[in-house]
């Protein structure tokens, strides 16, 4: 294999990529608190914030199996807009009074972390 595809060989294995391993602990949480909102909100905001946080995991899996670091990037990029959003999103959940500050505390840290590192494989990708 050569060099330029050295790294392909590497995050094609998406399972093993912590991101992904964290994304998908995230969509677990972002689920059971979702489960807690008001049934008013299935078709609106609970399907919203489900939609976002599945996109995170999913677009990472995606990245990995395109060809280059660029369009690895992209996905990336994707991910981590999809965190902006959820992040929004549960913030919302605040200030509608859905949920307290207390309750989603732990899924505010999660998405800090994730959106670090995120920021930090995107940057490895580019050196």
């Amino acid at each position: 294999m050569t060099e330029r595809y050295k790294w392909y060989k590497n995050v094609h294995q998406f399972k093993e990529l912590k991101i992904w391993q964290k994304g998908m602990v995230l969509v677990e949480d972002i689920y059971k608190m979702t489960k807690l909102l008001p049934e008013t909100e299935k078709y609106g905001l609970i399907a919203q914030i489900n939609r976002s946080v599945v996109s995170i995991p999913s677009n990472i899996a995606e990245g990995s199996a395109r060809g280059s670091k660029k369009e690895f990037q992209h996905f990336l990029r994707i991910a981590l807009g999809s965190l902006f959003e959820l992040e929004t999103q549960v913030i919302l959940t605040i200030n509608l009074g859905f949920t307290q500050k207390i309750e989603t505390e732990k899924i505010l840290i999660e998405i800090d972390e994730i959106k670090k590192m995120i920021k930090s494989f995107h940057y490895k990708l580019n050196h």
